[in-house]
């Protein structure tokens, strides 16, 4: 679906299920840098059929949203803040690596906004590393084989694609390297430059789930404690053995399962 924020295109997908004129609760999937919509397929149609509406957004100048990119996870925040908005009514905030940053900032800084707000691969700071960095300000591929490589523990690197006959290495790959000219360096450093995590974190009132890999190596466990730590709200961990920073990818059906949890309550 499309929809209008500050005068910009913004796409959505629903999970195949109409959204208009249900009263079901909203739950926004956000994505991470140089990604898209597409990332949480695995999970949008389940609860778009489990009792929400379920909205999987492409970030501005992501999959079909119109541009500019924004250049700050502060911005990226107040962006899904209009979301609710634009609804008129609170949302369920569902966040992976950047994203989660701007769900962390949101949950903080708009409480009035969020119901409930799930982080997946996220950590307390979110340092780039200088080569993945140079390689995304040029448009080098390089920079979609190192977070493809990075991004997935070892046993996905293997295989495991909950849908036949895909590779989920190659499906990683293939998404960044599609992404707009220009935007996964400014997403990398947006995340790079981020330094609020944890006073956004010690202003959640919501309840919070963390789902995270343990074989994560973009964002590693050990990163998130601190963030975790800082939560004083009801919170969940769940940690994935052998799964890395595409927990939702990795682990479909089991982050699919702790979200209608922790959203349903």
């Amino acid at each position: 679906m499309f929809f209008s924020l500050a005068e910009k295109q913004v796409h959505g997908a629903t999970g195949a299920v109409n959204f208009e004129g249900r009263t079901d609760p909203i739950v926004v999937l956000i994505h991470g840098a140089g990604m898209d919509r597409t990332v949480w397929s695995q999970q949008t149609r389940f609860l778009a059929h489990h009792g929400f509406r379920a909205l999987a957004v492409d970030l501005p100048d992501h999959g079909q949203s119109e541009g500019p990119a924004l250049e700050n996870i502060s911005d990226l925040s107040d962006w899904v803040a209009e979301i609710s908005g634009h609804f008129g009514e609170k949302i369920h905030l569902v966040g992976h690596s950047m994203g989660a940053l701007a769900a962390v900032h949101a949950a903080g800084y708009h409480q009035d906004s969020i119901s409930t707000v799930s982080l997946l691969g996220v950590g307390a700071s979110m340092p780039v590393h200088p080569e993945l960095q140079e390689a995304a300000d040029a448009n080098d591929v390089k920079a979609a084989q190192l977070i493809t490589s990075w991004g997935h523990g070892t046993r996905h690197h293997l295989g495991n694609n909950p849908t036949p006959g895909l590779s989920m290495t190659g499906g990683t790959q293939a998404l960044i390297e599609s992404t707009s000219r220009g935007v996964l360096g400014v997403d990398l450093a947006a995340c790079s430059s981020y330094e609020e995590a944890l006073v956004a974190a010690e202003q959640i009132k919501c309840p919070v789930l963390f789902l995270l890999g343990s074989e994560d190596k973009m964002t590693p466990r050990k990163t998130a404690q601190p963030l975790i730590d800082a939560v004083s709200s009801d919170k969940t961990v769940v940690d994935f053995p052998k799964t890395g920073h595409m927990v939702m990818i990795e682990e479909p059906d089991l982050v699919r399962q702790k979200l209608l949890a922790h959203m349903s309550v």
